[in-house]
């Protein structure tokens, strides 16, 4: 069923392609105590939006924000117009990617177009943006980036570290190894039910490094062997953008 993110302020609701629910329920490692609803998806913009001065690249709105962090009955949507998914997923932008996997909760033939030919996107350069944001959560995890985020101030009282980071790390990491490996990311994860026992702090703050450590260098030597092509075709990306948009614009009278 279509979502109806106009309740939100979103002004383009008929022209949504795709829409599907992220974070950690799409990765399978929700706990429905504590975490809110991410809304993910897709829209082609009017012409006027994409073509003239005023450009338009996404959608952003949130229920939560509140003292505490957000809640279980908190909503988050963020929506991308189709071209700058686009871009962000042929940089191997990891958020992006899961586009290509995520069950879809509304598609579109549009969409489905894109859907059918994953492979336009991925690349073995791609392992190096998964372990970048892992390894930016690790450091934040490990106190040496940033600040710590004070809304899970509880997770550390309690298990003596972020767990949710850590989750985040070691997720990370195993989708960059199955990524180079296969050609896919398996949402939700197929080992969700680590990734819960981590947010429920099965392993100590140094066996999560270790993990992550042993994770990262399966990830790179799968790298070296990966079936990928060393970078994505970007004209073909291109080509494939541009007849999606045309034929959107031509069915709907836009």
């Amino acid at each position: 069923m279509k979502p109806d993110f106009a309740q939100y302020g979103f002004a383009y609701q008929e022209s949504l392609i795709m829409a599907c629910i992220g974070g950690s329920q799409a990765h399978g490692a929700k706990l429905g105590a504590t975490d809110d609803t991410d809304w993910y998806g897709l829209y082609v913009p009017p012409p006027t939006k994409l073509l003239g001065l005023e450009h338009e690249e996404h959608f952003v709105f949130t229920t939560g924000g509140k003292p505490g962090g957000n809640g279980p009955l908190d909503v988050d949507v963020c929506l991308y117009t189709l071209m700058k998914w686009a871009g962000l997923a042929a940089k191997g932008n990891p958020s992006a990617l899961h586009f290509l996997f995520a069950p879809l909760e509304f598609t579109t033939d549009t969409w489905g177009r894109f859907s059918a030919q994953p492979e336009l996107f991925l690349a073995k350069g791609h392992v190096k943006p998964f372990l970048g944001f892992a390894d930016d959560q690790m450091k934040r995890l490990l106190g040496q980036k940033g600040q710590k985020n004070v809304h899970r101030a509880e997770l550390e009282d309690k298990h003596g570290y972020d767990t949710k980071y850590a989750m985040h790390v070691i997720r990370l990491y195993g989708e960059a190894k199955e990524l180079m490996e296969h050609g896919r990311i398996t949402l939700p994860r197929p080992n969700r039910d680590e990734l819960v026992e981590i947010r429920r702090g099965k392993y100590s703050l140094s066996e999560i490094r270790q993990l992550g450590e042993q994770l990262e260098a399966e990830a790179l030597a799968a790298q070296a062997t990966s079936p990928l092509p060393d970078k994505v075709d970007r004209e073909a990306i291109s080509r494939l953008l541009a007849e999606a948009h045309l034929r959107f614009w031509s069915e709907s009278g836009t």
